[in-house]
């Protein structure tokens, strides 16, 4: 089995940390780039941009002629290599299927990839059991666990003071993580919604902060905007980052009192870290959480009161004793077992999968 890997999307956006670099400090041979970007962050400007991913991702293909496409998630970048691999009968494998995040479209992108993939490799029981409510034959659905704990299992943390001059960042006695992602199906706008979060932020004391970049959504760029003009009003207490990478993202989270935003990472990574989460708005809807999770609507007092639960220490104990419900870290190996053993079918066409008949 040879990987072949095609990168797009945020890897190659320089307002976005560039994070291609990071591929090639893990010495993962990068077979193909797609670049798929088109200037602006508009519905528009997006939708334009998956075009240009089709179109990439098909050359890519053509050329590259994999037998098995690898798709993880529900980004709009894997909505275009999954409708070229769709067209070119290359069977698919979906990671991260069946999960429910009703505040984005990303939900209806996972839900679309699910049904032109043919094998899906699941983070929870429930998962499985919603791929197969899409018609999925049950015996491709497997039930792995979450990739993201198989990074924190990979992960060589590194330590507060040399993380401190890596970033050139002093962190305090307390200390959040916060990432905000575009809500891209709300009925708040973009603006209203990063000035209830910076709002209750700006009321907690004595207490660092460290921002990420939002992803490459509708509304993105008046996020990372507004939340550097924060930062730079107290700049030894805020930092912002177009992107840590894997390791100095994880290593921040374990500093960290609590992971604050919208986030994936939040209910998927933080718990495994003993790292409580303040998980704003609908974003992350519907999905399985710990029981370290804290959800509060967009407005601003109710933040403040989810971060101020998270900093008491009255939390400390529910933190502590919390179960990853997304596994052990086991996923990758799973999935390429599984991979390695597969028989890659001659047509991609599906049977129905219909649980009244079944």
């Amino acid at each position: 089995m040879i990987l072949q890997t095609v990168v797009t999307g945020q890897h190659l956006t320089k307002d976005y940390g560039l994070t291609k670099s990071e591929i090639d400090r893990d010495r993962v041979m990068i077979a193909k780039e797609v670049d798929m970007s088109v200037a602006g962050d508009t519905s528009v400007a997006i939708t334009k941009s998956v075009g240009h991913g089709i179109i990439g991702f098909a050359d890519a293909f053509a050329e590259l002629g994999p037998d098995i496409v690898v798709l993880l998630g529900d980004r709009f970048e894997i909505l275009a290599s999954a409708t070229a691999a769709l067209f070119q009968q290359i069977p698919i494998a979906h990671i991260h299927g069946g999960e429910v995040t009703v505040g984005a479209y990303d939900d209806s992108i996972r839900h679309s990839v699910t049904k032109m993939a043919f094998w899906h490799f699941v983070a929870t029981n429930v998962y499985q059991k919603r791929v197969v409510q899409l018609g999925e034959d049950p015996e491709r659905v497997f039930v792995v666990g979450g990739l993201g704990i198989d990074v924190i299992c990979q992960t060589e943390i590194i330590q507060r003071e040399e993380l401190e001059k890596i970033l050139d960042f002093s962190f305090g006695r307390r200390n959040l993580l916060v990432t905000y992602h575009p809500t891209t199906v709300s009925n708040k706008s973009v603006q209203e919604e990063i000035t209830e979060l910076l709002s209750a932020l700006s009321r907690i004391e004595n207490t660092s902060i460290v921002f990420t970049s939002p992803n490459l959504d509708k509304g993105s760029s008046e996020i990372r905007e507004e939340i550097k003009h924060f930062c730079n009003r107290r700049p030894l207490t805020r930092k912002y980052f177009d992107s840590l990478g894997n390791t100095k993202y994880l290593s921040v989270m374990e500093i960290s009192d609590a992971v604050v935003g919208n986030s994936s990472s939040g209910l998927l990574e933080a718990p495994t870290m003993k790292t409580s989460t303040v998980n704003i708005g609908g974003r992350q809807e519907g999905r399985i959480r710990a029981d370290s999770v804290i959800d509060v609507p967009v407005d601003r007092t109710r933040i403040y009161e989810g971060i101020s639960v998270a900093l008491s220490g009255r939390f400390n104990d529910v933190v502590k004793n919390t179960v990853n419900p997304y596994g052990e870290g086991t996923a990758t190996r799973s999935i390429v077992e599984k991979l390695r053993t597969v028989d890659v079918p001659e047509t991609t066409a599906k049977r129905f999968w219909d649980l009244e008949k079944e």
